[in-house]
């Protein structure tokens, strides 16, 4: 049994890989925003955690981290203002990373976008670029730590159902995905240090999960 924080715990894939993690027999710690979704998060067995992490200083989210064995980066700002963006997408995010460094916890899986990175291509012009440009500094801001890192970069998600199949691999374009496949990936690259030090962006598809993770080894 592991011992896992996930925060932004009341985001669609985390509730959804929080009950995975429980069902799993895995100790999960949700940390949320809005107390009034505590009872979310009970429900799929992990123990909620309110704190803002928008504010939260990096010793206070060390404490939060301390005694976990591994951090799942799930939050977002869900759009708004380019300036909430980059202060939950990049600055919390990059705080939480070395946060768990200060409590010692080494693995950290960030869920990130297909198409994030240095060459993402959106234009400064386009809404959509803050985002774009916050992810992608979180991202390499994870990939330049002493971290045991993964980072997760699903398609377009859906709300349809799993089916425990994806798509990975070079030369991948973007496709869709569903949040319950998201969340599979998610709860399976935490049980498989195989997937350390590793970018993995996929599609919905045909290939069993395990199998395509291992695949593309």
């Amino acid at each position: 049994m592991s011992r896992i924080a996930i925060i932004g715990g009341h985001g669609k894939v985390a509730l959804r890989l929080s009950t995975l993690l429980a069902e799993r027999g895995d100790d999960v710690v949700s940390v949320i925003r809005n107390p009034d979704h505590a009872d979310d998060v009970s429900a799929t067995g992990a123990t909620p955690v309110v704190e803002d992490i928008e504010k939260a200083d990096r010793a206070r989210l060390a404490e939060l981290l301390t005694g976990v064995d591994a951090v799942v980066w799930s939050a977002g700002a869900g759009g708004g203002s380019p300036q909430r963006t980059y202060a939950v997408d990049r600055d919390a995010a990059i705080t939480s990373i070395d946060a768990a460094a200060d409590a010692g916890v080494q693995r950290y899986v960030m869920v990130s976008y297909f198409g994030a990175g240095p060459d993402h291509g959106v234009a400064r012009d386009d809404a959509f670029f803050p985002y774009a440009d916050a992810k992608s500094a979180a991202d390499a801001y994870l990939a330049d730590s002493t971290r045991d890192w993964t980072i997760l970069r699903p398609s377009a998600l859906t709300d349809e159902p799993g089916t425990g199949r994806i798509e990975t691999g070079p030369g991948l374009s973007a496709g869709k995905v569903s949040r319950d496949d998201v969340a599979a990936v998610a709860a399976r690259v935490l049980a498989d240090n195989r997937t350390i030090g590793r970018v993995v962006e996929f599609n919905g598809g045909d290939t069993p999960i395990e199998q395509a993770l291992t695949t593309s080894l």
